[in-house]
């Protein structure tokens, strides 16, 4: 009997060492398990200073592996296995959007697979100056990666397209707010038009919409004056006075006269108006024809368009360029020939 309580007391011996180290054994499982994790999930590279930012593009219908091989290539991850559990783990793996993404080696894997689910793409930015044309305004996107340039033009005259964004018209010419915005480089031209006519309808707020009520001007009558204002002056302080010109020459029945207006009816322009261009038959030739021109020549910023339905208190109906970015306004013919005569004809003079 004392042999088989000893025995029974080894036994309980062994059982409790077992646990023991099957106990331990778990530890170090658990252990090296939540330190794998946590080296899987850490970023490849601690930030020590400015991050080297990295484009990946990321195609469209692109699986997960393909974008791990891409992050493993590009040494943005620690391994290509780990992530693809994580994007698993996760349902990332069936979430992943198309496009170009700024990453670099100080983000985590699950703050990859987080921008890459959301769509978080990269963004480029594109200033589109005051004053340019639907041809510049394309040229321009054309240089920054982000629209096909005739494409794009094209877009912009396609009035059924145009007809989706709840305008009549012929041509976004003027609809394309001038400011700086941020596209991705998978931007499709449709969106980035919307997105243009949408800031041109911001600008025109309550208080400029209520008073080209009042003055009984269309929207496309509002941004055909302030495209010509835009193009007449640079100067901000000189844009109600131009304003006032057109407004008063308007009134009268006096064309308005305006050189921009006859450079955009050219075919091709050198830079020199000449005599004889003043004579083009052509509805943007203000010379010839009294009333505003068709449509805009140009695309105005918001100072021009509050300028087109705030003209200054002024009689003007006459100004002159003096040669250096300003102008002289005058309210008779013979006041502005003396003007012509000042700071046109003698410089004609001198140069000759």
């Amino acid at each position: 009997a004392g042999w088989r309580s000893g025995g029974s007391q080894h036994q309980g011996l062994n059982l409790t060492v077992t646990r023991a180290h099957f106990a331990i054994l778990t530890v170090v499982v658990l252990a090296c398990a939540y330190l794998g994790s946590q080296w899987l999930l850490a970023p490849l590279a601690e930030p020590a200073g400015e991050p080297v930012v990295q484009s990946v593009e990321v195609p469209e219908g692109a699986s997960l592996q393909h974008v791990a091989t891409l992050l493993a290539e590009r040494e943005l991850i620690r391994s290509q296995i780990g992530f693809r559990i994580l994007g698993k783990l996760t349902g990332a793996d069936r979430r992943i959007r198309p496009g170009e993404y700024a990453l670099h080696a100080g983000l985590g894997p699950l703050q990859i697979l987080s921008d890459m689910v959301e769509g978080r793409v990269r963004l480029h930015p594109v200033t589109i100056p005051e004053g340019f044309s639907v041809a510049q305004v394309a040229a321009r996107l054309a240089e920054q990666g982000l629209a096909e340039e005739q494409a794009f033009v094209a877009l912009t005259e396609d009035r059924d397209f145009i007809g989706t964004l709840d305008l009549a018209v012929p041509t976004l010419e003027g609809y394309l707010f001038p400011t700086t915005y941020h596209f991705p480089k998978s931007s499709n031209p449709r969106e980035i038009i919307r997105t243009m006519v949408a800031y041109t309808r911001k600008a025109m707020t309550p208080e400029l919409r209520s008073r080209a009520e009042e003055k009984g001007m269309s929207l496309h009558e509002v941004l055909t004056l302030a495209s010509v204002i835009e193009k007449e002056t640079g100067v901000a302080s000189e844009r109600p006075l131009i304003s006032a010109v057109f407004h008063n020459r308007l009134r009268r029945g006096i064309p308005l006269q305006s050189d921009p207006t006859v450079i955009y009816a050219l075919e091709a322009f050198d830079g020199n108006l000449r005599k004889r261009d003043l004579s083009v038959e052509s509805p943007y030739n203000t010379y010839r024809v009294k009333g505003l021109p068709p449509g805009p020549i140009a695309n105005p910023g918001g100072e021009s368009i509050a300028a087109a339905l705030h003209p200054a208190k002024a009689p003007y109906l006459y100004f002159v360029s003096r040669n250096d970015g300003t102008h002289h306004f005058s309210s008779t013919l013979a006041e502005h020939n003396q003007a012509v005569d000042k700071y046109q004809r003698r410089i004609s003079r001198r140069v000759s």
